[in-house]
This record gives C-alpha cells, structure tokens and sequence, in this order.
C-alpha cells in the first residue's frame, strides 16, 4: 500500500512474477467513475493540471500493468536510477540523513545504500502497477507470509490489531497481499491533493478488499475498526510537525513522532504487531513479516504514552538497521527539532 503518504510529505520530499502471471491490457481496472473535482470557484488552470496528472498516470500505471512484471520492475528500476542523478535534492536529503544515522561509514557505503533504496522504489512502482494482476491463487510467488501467527494471536484477543509499519521495502504491498490472503484491512492514508489521483491511486490500494481511511478522520474510523474487531494498519515513521507529537530516539537523535498509535491502543486495549514488507533476494519476492509488540506500562499516562512510541520506533530502528536499503531515507526524518535546537537540514 501507498499505505499513507502517496505524494509529499510535510518537508516536501516525497513519501512514495514471471511472465504467465501477466495479462493482456484489456483486463486492466474498469473506469473511474466520473467525478466533479472543483467547485465553481476553483481555477480553471488547477482542475486542467488536475487532469492532465490523471490521464498521465493512469497511462503510466496501464501500461506497466500490461507489461511482464520482470520488464516493467527493469523499466521502472532505470527510471529510478536516473532519477538518482537527475533529482539532487532527494539525493542530498538521502545521503544527509545516512550520514546522520550512520556517521562512522565512507561515503561510498552512504551513496551505495541510497542508491539500492532509489531502485527498491522503481520497483515498488512496478509492483503496484501489477495489483490487479494478482489473487489468492498467486500472490505467494509475490510475497509470503513471515511470522503469521503473531497476528492470528493479536486477533484472537478480540480488541482489534494495530498493525504498525513503515516506509519500508514495498509498504503499498503490505494491505493489498494481507488482503488477498483473506485478512482485509484498514489502512490510513494522507488525502492527495488532486482528487482524481487519489481516487485512483486508493482504487488500486483497495483492490484486495482493504479500506482507505483518510488521515483526517483517522482517530474516529481507527477507534470504529477497533471496537469491531478488525485491523488496522498505520504508517509511523514520518517526521511530525511541533505540538503534533513527542520527541523520542531514532538513531541515537530526537525524532518528532507521531503519538497516535499509542493513544489509541491505551484507550481501546487493541493488540499490537509490526508489520513491514521485506524485500528478500535469495527468494526473489517479499515477506510480510510480523512481529509481537508488548505493551509498556507506566503509572503516569503520558509517560506510558511516550514509553511505548519509544518503543515502537525502536522496533522499526532494528528493521532499518538489518536492511538499511529498504527505509525511505529521503525523507527529512528530524526535521522538527526540540526548542532548544539549531535546525539539522542544510538551507
């Protein structure tokens, strides 16, 4: 899944088989419906640009669709090579950030890792070109399953799941597989600012029968999910802007974090699992890996608040260190600075 943060992310950056699996272009997703996308006072350029957005990338995503998914993931891992070289800036904020996390490496180690994470993300782009390609009788030779019965046991408690993940391997993957394989699941996504992309973009998300729950409405549907029994995956690694969550370490620096799950999660009682997408090479496909995530109690609310989003950034931190190419590192993770702070990011 786009799983929350198709387009750009509060610092501007960006969020983002074998061939008898594929089929013929005709058996692509139906129309969209038609929408009406601005009201009469919005200008008539921003609608015009709006569209032009749409039909392009649902052609790009056609396209790819149709096509073999071991050439689309080739076409799709060249653009993002060149984009590697063409988009300085991302690769500046990428470098900085490994060099932020990773001090004590060269920088061929730096550039040789952000240079795996640019073509990790050309193919999650194929990938998500293929979804309406797959179903229960296929998906495995896409991904499989790693350490599912930490799931069946969250679910069997009762209280709903919250299934954590991040920005990490083919995050898009990890609601529309869970899916397919019979566990549909509400996923909160941030609204895109043009109207036609994120219906279609969310078309596609949903496919496997998940559910979009926009991020701002979020607190009220994530609550109704819960009380229902069901699961629902929230991305929570993102940088949160001051007075929208409490500083706690990644990577050894404080990082702005949103507080959310852990509200949620005292308040309702839902069991919690980490979730990521793992892209394995000696397999040649993903895992969908989880894992537990213990509750930490503490007699003061807040502090148990803060205790356990430590805790659950640490958990992601260990996954990002295992496989440091598959975490989106062009990303301005600790943008927000505490008071007292100089700004970490170069102008």
């Amino acid at each position: 899944m786009i799983l929350a943060e198709s387009g750009k992310g509060t610092d501007g950056s960006i969020t983002d088989g074998s061939n008898d699996l594929m089929t013929p272009m005709a058996r692509s997703p139906a129309p969209l419906p038609h929408i009406h996308t601005a009201p009469v006072d919005t200008p008539m350029p921003r609608v015009f640009r709006h569209r032009l957005e749409y039909i392009a990338a649902r052609a790009v995503l056609g396209l790819l669709g149709w096509l073999p998914l071991r050439l689309a993931r080739l076409i799709c891992e060249g653009l993002a090579v060149a984009s590697y070289w063409l988009w300085p800036r991302l690769r500046r904020v990428g470098l900085f950030n490994l060099w932020l996390a990773y001090p004590q490496w060269s920088s061929r180690q730096r550039r040789r890792v952000l240079f795996g994470n640019f073509r990790g993300l050309g193919r999650m782009l194929a990938d998500f070109a293929s979804f309406p390609r797959w179903n229960r009788g296929n998906i495995e030779r896409l991904i499989v399953y790693d350490g599912f019965e930490h799931y069946t046991e969250a679910m069997r408690k009762g209280r709903g799941v919250l299934f954590l993940t991040a920005h990490f391997g083919n995050w898009e993957l990890s609601s529309f597989a869970h899916g397919l394989y019979g566990h549909p699941l509400n996923f909160v996504v941030r609204e895109m600012d043009n109207p036609l992309l994120d219906l279609m973009v969310n078309r596609y998300r949903c496919l496997s029968g998940g559910r979009a729950v926009y991020k701002h409405d979020s607190a009220r549907e994530t609550m109704r999910a819960l009380h229902r029994g069901e699961a629902v995956g929230i991305l929570m690694d993102q940088n949160m802007l001051p007075g929208e969550g409490v500083f706690v370490d990644f990577f050894r620096r404080p990082a702005c974090t949103t507080t959310g799950p852990a509200r949620i999660a005292r308040k309702t009682g839902a069991a919690i699992v980490l979730g990521l997408v793992i892209w394995d090479a000696h397999l040649s496909r993903y895992r969908l890996r989880f894992d537990p995530v213990k509750w930490i109690k503490r007699e003061d609310p807040e502090e148990e608040i803060v205790a356990n989003t430590a805790n659950f950034t640490g958990l992601i931190e260990e996954y990002v260190r295992r496989y440091p190419d598959q975490w989106l590192w062009v990303h301005r993770r600790w943008k927000t600075r505490p008071a007292a702070e100089p700004p970490l990011y170069p102008v």
